[in-house]
């Protein structure tokens, strides 16, 4: 038994009549700024992480300066 296309019609039908056209466009937009902000937040970390920061040489640094 596959899915035909009068079952998705139906389907597609009785979404739009319990929801209403409102209600589902407005939360098709919601998903859509939902997106384009976490595509935000990726490429915001991406640059956040782009200068390496050495550690060993900070440690160094401040074990010369308690020994004098």
């Amino acid at each position: 038994m596959s899915i035909g296309i009068w079952q998705i019609a139906i389907v597609v039908i009785l979404v739009v009549l319990l929801f209403g056209r409102g209600k589902i466009s407005s939360l098709m937009g919601d998903v859509a700024k939902g997106i384009k902000s976490f595509k935000k937040g990726m490429a915001s970390d991406v640059t956040d992480e782009s200068d390496p920061k050495n550690i060993s040489e900070n440690n160094q640094d401040t074990n010369n300066n308690n020994k004098e």
